[in-house]
């Protein structure tokens, strides 16, 4: 299996590169600058230079030729203004899910953010920020060329990973590690009976692998 990463050296990104490496899939991500190509080559994946604010759908479909499945875990990342969270968090997410449709990549998955809403009020760059995701997951949620799955964590931390998930259409709020969200995206491209759902996760008691089973109607 060859599965893209969009934000390939983000810190979950990271995280799901060394997973998926593990597993023996074939993994590229997708970086903006060249000096983060090393951080991926030492996780298992192939760096792939492209700024998703500024390519075109051909450019970006032409980096998903060949792939089983695609990942979209880019962000503006935090000191970014509003501008950036339109750009990046709403309009490299649309252009990432059109370059899957243009290419045929049908199994899509999204990190997006719990509280992510398209109608979301609100003035300040976390308001426009979850704005944005909620408009790219509404844009993805409809189209009926990807099989698509839209995973929104509760706070992250950088704690280390207990294995250990709750994850339903909806937790409520709580912390989760990033190791942990990462863990869960390994397992979602596993379980292809998760295609058309929104899950929300947080820290909990189930094993990552049963609760993947449990929302997929294993």
């Amino acid at each position: 299996m060859r599965i893209v990463i969009a934000g390939g050296h983000g810190q979950i990104a990271l995280r799901l590169e060394r997973l998926l490496a593990a597993r023996g899939y074939e993994v590229a991500g997708i970086i903006r600058r060249s000096e983060q190509a090393d951080d991926l080559r030492a996780a298992g994946a192939e760096p792939v230079l492209c700024d998703l604010e500024s390519a075109s759908v051909e450019e970006v479909a032409a980096h998903l030729q060949g792939a089983d499945a695609a990942v979209f875990a880019a962000g503006a990342g935090p000191g970014s203004g509003a501008a950036r969270k339109d750009t990046v968090d709403r309009g490299a997410a649309v252009l990432f899910a059109n370059a899957a449709v243009r290419t045929g990549v049908r199994r899509h998955l999204v990190v997006s953010s719990m509280g992510a809403n398209p109608k979301h009020e609100g003035n300040e760059v976390f308001d426009a920020y979850l704005r944005a995701k909620g408009e790219a997951d509404a844009y993805v949620q409809g189209l009926d060329a990807l099989d698509w799955t839209i995973l929104r964590p509760g706070m992250l931390t950088d704690d280390a990973g207990t294995g250990l998930v709750r994850l339903e259409a909806s937790t409520g709020r709580g912390p989760i590690p990033r190791a942990d969200v990462a863990a869960v995206l390994a397992e979602l491209l596993d379980t292809p009976a998760t295609a058309g759902l929104t899950l929300e996760v947080i820290s909990g008691s189930t094993p990552v692998g049963v609760a993947v089973k449990s929302v997929a109607g294993n």
